[in-house]
């Protein structure tokens, strides 16, 4: 039905504009963007292919990403600091300009990130729902979500009792995870929706975005750090490091940060766009038949 809806319109627009030879109307379809549907399937199937996979390469996907994430507080902490601390104007966007970088070695690397996962493990439950699709969701969700925080705490760990950095340089760092948490914990929930909606977007993009691929990670990216929105991997390498340096407690960290922005991550990330764009693609299929 679709084909024949192509070819029509193909034939259709022939005759209203101009001649195109066979070889040339190829070449129209090639560069129109693909439909909403082929862009899910692709998704779809790349949720597949995660949650057939084994939990010790989940494991170790995630712990990878969890260490990787923790350079996009390393990065703004720096620029941070040679910017002369606690920049504003264009000075913070600068600063920002730290932040995509975690995410770019993550998604071109293929690590598994949690946040990810809400968008891409979730549509394979909602096009074909059953007790095994969930009971694997939540096996991967668990997997990655233990691998990515274990990942950034050993990260924060790390960055702040090797003593690589000057006393100017850690207290750029302590200032970002103190800045997080001057967040409500109804503010860590609300900006963890506006930032899982981000990365879904991001995620739902990729596929369409061909060779401009590191543009849409670091423009969707960008805008979490300029609008302040919460990550739950971001933010824990941050928070983390604030509790090591004793400047928070661990029960602070979880109750205060870690479960209201992981709760807005998954409600921004699954059920609101992956939701909305399942909803969408559903509805088309409706009217073609």
């Amino acid at each position: 039905m679709q084909k024949n809806r192509s070819e029509d319109h193909r034939a259709s627009g022939a005759s209203e504009g101009f001649s195109l030879s066979h070889k040339e109307q190829g070449e129209v379809e090639q560069k129109r963007p693909p439909r909403v549907a082929v862009l899910h399937e692709t998704i779809r199937l790349e949720g597949e292919e995660e949650l057939e996979r084994g939990i010790a390469a989940l494991g170790w996907s995630a712990l990878a990403a969890g260490l990787s994430m923790g350079f996009s507080m390393l990065a703004r902490g720096l620029l941070h600091r040679y910017l002369g601390g606690a920049p504003t104007g264009f000075g913070f966007l600068i600063e920002s300009l730290g932040y995509p970088f975690g995410f770019l070695v993550v998604i071109l690397a293929r690590q598994q990130l949690f946040t990810e996962n809400t968008m891409t493990a979730v549509l394979p439950l909602m096009t074909h729902p059953s007790l095994h699709t969930l009971v694997s969701l939540l096996r991967l969700w668990s997997v990655v979500f233990a691998g990515n925080l274990i990942g950034t705490g050993l990260f924060a760990y790390g960055i702040l009792h090797m003593r690589l950095f000057d006393q100017a340089t850690q207290a750029a760092l302590l200032g970002i995870g103190t800045e997080m948490m001057g967040n409500s914990p109804l503010q860590m929930f609300t900006k963890g929706i506006v930032a899982g909606w981000l990365i879904a977007t991001m995620v739902w993009l990729l596929p369409a975005a061909e060779h401009a691929k590191i543009t849409v990670i670091v423009l969707t990216t960008y805008l979490i750090a300029l609008g302040g929105f919460t990550h739950i991997i971001v933010g824990s390498v941050e928070v983390l490091y604030l509790v090591f340096a004793h400047g928070l407690s661990l029960g602070a960290f979880a109750w205060h940060f870690a479960l209201p922005t992981l709760a807005g991550n998954i409600v921004g990330g699954s059920c609101i766009f992956a939701l909305i764009s399942h909803a969408q693609v559903r509805s088309d299929e409706a009217e073609e038949r």
